[in-house]
Formats: structure tokens, sequence, C-alpha cells
């Protein structure tokens, strides 16, 4: 697979080849294709995950001066989180160079998009093995840090659970609660869908690689469900 063009979309240019191949190569693939000599992203995701989270709190620390730990910490996590990293992915065109398994290949739902922010995240790795952390910060400013000021106006980042719960005890006089429906993946790339709950009835649930990830992607649900978003 010729990587030259998600190399100009995303602006980046290899000295190392094999890096930038292996930061798409899931884990499935070499289970299908064991003679390729390739090896897994996840070592490269480990690594990016790191300068990822640490580039974005430097940036946040420095840029939005006025905030305390908490905020900052609540903006952090909705500029790294899954969902994020996938929309960023697929704005480079990540999902037409990822080497799956024929199995993985066929689903392109939920589970597409952890793939593809995990790769993103090996996608960063490799950069930072390949040319080192100024280039590495570069590429994470100019596609990730720079989404801050849109994530602030339209107000996702704030603690969505903090926000359900004044407001379902407002209007209920409730406190939420939160079940783990589903768990899955190993212990290094765990992924759980946890459901939020009034009394006894679900009114959403969400998803996240961390169950502090999804309880806040189920509580900004819930607050949509129940037009308590405005």
């Amino acid at each position: 697979m010729d990587f030259s063009k998600f190399e100009d979309s995303a602006g980046i240019h290899f000295n190392d080849k094999a890096l930038l191949r292996q930061a798409f190569t899931h884990r499935s693939y070499l289970n299908e294709n064991r003679a390729s000599g390739l090896e897994h992203n996840e070592r490269l995701e480990f690594l990016g995950d790191a300068v990822l989270e640490l580039v974005i709190t430097d940036y946040l620390y420095k840029r939005f001066t006025e905030m305390n730990e908490g905020e900052l910490t609540s903006l952090r996590s909705a500029l790294v989180n899954w969902d994020t990293c996938a929309t960023v992915a697929t704005s480079l065109g990540a999902n037409d160079f990822l080497l799956l398994s024929k199995g993985e290949t066929k689903d392109t739902g939920r589970a597409r998009q952890y793939i593809l922010a995990n790769t993103l995240e090996a996608i960063i790795g490799a950069l930072y093995m390949d040319q080192g952390f100024e280039v590495a910060r570069e590429f994470i400013s100019k596609h990730i840090a720079s989404l801050a000021e849109n994530i602030i106006e339209k107000g996702t980042w704030i603690d969505a659970k903090s926000s359900f719960q004044a407001e379902a005890q407002e209007h209920e006089g409730i406190t939420p609660s939160y079940k783990t429906i589903k768990e899955s993946g190993p212990d290094h790339d765990k992924h759980f869908v946890i459901g939020v709950y009034l009394n006894t009835e679900k009114i959403a649930e969400g998803a996240g690689q961390s169950k502090q990830d999804a309880e806040q992607v189920a509580a900004r649900n819930a607050l949509e469900n129940k037009g308590w978003d405005k």
C-alpha cells in the first residue's frame, strides 16, 4: 500500500516508511498475514498516547491561563478522547489505509472508530520516533489542539456527569447512577459501554476506552435525550 497520499493529506513525510506502515497495522491483520514480517501498532499507540497527552496538557496550560485544573482536565479529556481522535483520523483519510483482517474490514461501526482513534495515537508515536518531539508537537497542534476553541464554543468539554446530576436533581429529584453494560478488549485496550439510570430507567448509554470516558459520553447523551442540554 502506498502511504504517500496519507502523508500529503496529513502534512507529514516519514524518513522511515516502515514506521508509518506499522502505525496502520492492526493486530487482526497479522493474524491473517503471519508471513508479512510486520509488527502491529499497539506499542506505537502506547507511546503516541503519552506524547499526545503531554502536548495537549502543555498547550492548554499556556493557552488558557484563566482556567483552573478541573476545567483544564475536562477540556483535555475532550481533546484526547477516542471520539475526537477518530474524527481527526477520519478527516486525514486514515480509514483508507488501515491494515485490518477481513472481519474487521467489514465492521464500519463503533469498533472502526476505536481502531481509527488508536491508529491516530500510533501515528503520533511513529512520528515521534521518526522525527522527534517538536515535529510530533507541530502535528498535534495543527490537527488536535486547534480544535480547543471550537470545543469550548460548543460546550462539549464541560463535565457532563456534573451537569446531568444537577439537572436530574432539579427536574426529578433523583441522583443518576451508572452501570457497566459491556466490557471488552485486552487489558491494554479496554472498551466500555456504560448506562446511566434514573432509578431503574436507563436514560442513555455511552462508550469509551475507560469507564470515566464512557460515563461522560453517557451523561452527555442523557442530557440530549432529556432535552436538558439547551
